[in-house]
């Protein structure tokens, strides 16, 4: 695919997860609550969403941080030539065979540098057609649930309403209120967790 957005490759992978690293150049690119996919090969490939991005120092930083001044050279190279990747840690949410999305656990993780792409609003909309992948966030437990719920749901509502030219006239607001709708009916038994994740999703409305 001509259009294909690489944001890095794997470091490490299981089967409820993997982390990837990239250069801190690559780092506009991926977004907290993006869906992404790793492809392996034979048509399956694996799909997550980040949860977490993580920027670990090294020990020139600590020195550079205790420094008076630092100069805007020395700030440009170690953020386009720094050897400490940035780690972004992925939520595995299901995966694809031979064309066909399943919202379960990948039977098999990625391995250690297969390439990670991030999913376009067509990958969106093709992942989210059912909301089966939501009880993997949601059982999670070291995920901010409310917080990588309520980016999902705001970067997939926008992918459906930029497909509204395929889908039907205000498709994008109709998927945000069933995925909403589908969040009450999951948690209606954890109050607690409930109103973390509907104050969450409260912000993007």
């Amino acid at each position: 695919m001509p259009n294909e957005i690489e944001i890095g490759r794997l470091l490490r992978a299981g089967t409820t997860g993997f982390v990837a690293g990239c250069r801190v150049s690559q780092l506009t690119v991926p977004a907290f609550g993006a869906l992404v996919r790793a492809p392996l090969n034979d048509g399956y490939q694996v799909y997550g969403l980040i949860h977490d991005i993580h920027i670990d120092d090294d020990g020139l930083v600590r020195q550079l941080v205790t420094s008076n001044n630092v100069s805007d050279d020395v700030m440009r190279d170690n953020r386009e030539n720094r050897i400490v990747p940035v780690e972004m840690s992925v939520l595995a949410v299901g995966y694809e065979q031979d064309g066909k999305v399943h919202h379960l656990l990948p039977p098999r993780p990625p391995l250690s540098l297969d390439v990670v792409y991030l999913c376009d609003d067509k990958d969106l909309v093709r992942f989210t057609q059912k909301f089966g992948y939501f009880r993997h966030i949601l059982n999670s437990k070291d995920v901010p649930i409310g917080e990588v719920l309520a980016a999902h749901i705001l970067q997939a509502g926008r992918a459906w309403r930029m497909n509204s030219g395929t889908l039907r006239q205000g498709s994008g607001q109709a998927w945000v209120e069933s995925a909403t709708q589908e969040v009450i009916t999951l948690l209606r038994d954890d109050y607690p967790t409930l109103m973390s994740v509907l104050g969450a999703l409260a912000d993007i409305s």
